[in-house]
């Protein structure tokens, strides 16, 4: 059977752009069908395209990786994925951005010693800034919620609602105090959930 030569690339989130490094992986040559694409976080390796990936992988294939914090954040599951890829199915990996971390050229002792060492440094390097990232954030929302600031989404009231929810609120109040339309009905027509609908109505009254 002839060898294939695959790729992986991962990204973040649903919003990031794979394109760049899908742009170095085309520039290899490698066809469309044989890349895998997950857009999820690097804490573990449960990502359906990584695992579709490894179900394909045979002795003496080969899966480029962009660089080793694409493969993963998490340096114990790194290692463990490494060697099961490497020793286990045998195949080899190469990291684009990092020549020493390349299963295909480094195969006597010292060279295997000397991978072994850089993935090592790299993955644990690429889980302390995923753990920094996560400590960064923390701080942020704990420094926010002490100067009053509000997270997540903006609040609704009367001063946020769309100028189309506003002018309709002003056309279907009286129809709706004077039961020609339900309350039900105005929410429709607001584009309101009971909550929102009720605290909105309320903030508009106080103006009349």
């Amino acid at each position: 059977m002839s060898k294939k030569t695959f790729a992986y690339i991962r990204v973040s989130s649903k919003e990031q752009n794979e394109a760049r490094q899908l742009k170095d992986i085309f520039d290899l040559g490698i066809n469309e069908r044989d890349v895998f694409i997950d857009k999820e976080s690097g804490k573990d390796f449960n990502r359906p395209q990584y695992q579709a990936l490894k179900q394909c992988l045979r002795e003496g294939d080969l899966v480029y990786i962009k660089s080793i914090d694409r493969f993963g954040r998490n340096s114990k599951e790194i290692r463990k994925e490494w060697e099961d890829i490497t020793q286990n199915i045998k195949a080899d990996i190469k990291v684009m951005d990092m020549p020493l971390l390349d299963t295909t050229q480094y195969k006597d002792t010292l060279g295997t010693f000397v991978s072994d060492l850089v993935l090592q440094v790299l993955a644990f390097v690429s889980e302390r800034e995923r753990d920094n990232i996560l400590q960064r954030q923390a701080e942020g929302i704990s420094l926010a919620k002490a100067q009053g600031k509000h997270l997540g989404r903006p609040q609704l009231n009367l001063s946020t609602i769309s100028k189309h929810q506003f002018q309709t609120l002003e056309q279907n109040y009286s129809k709706w105090k004077g039961k020609d339309i339900t309350g039900v009905e105005f929410m429709v027509l607001l584009e309101l959930k009971k909550n929102s609908f009720y605290k909105i109505v309320a903030e508009y009254e106080k103006t009349l």
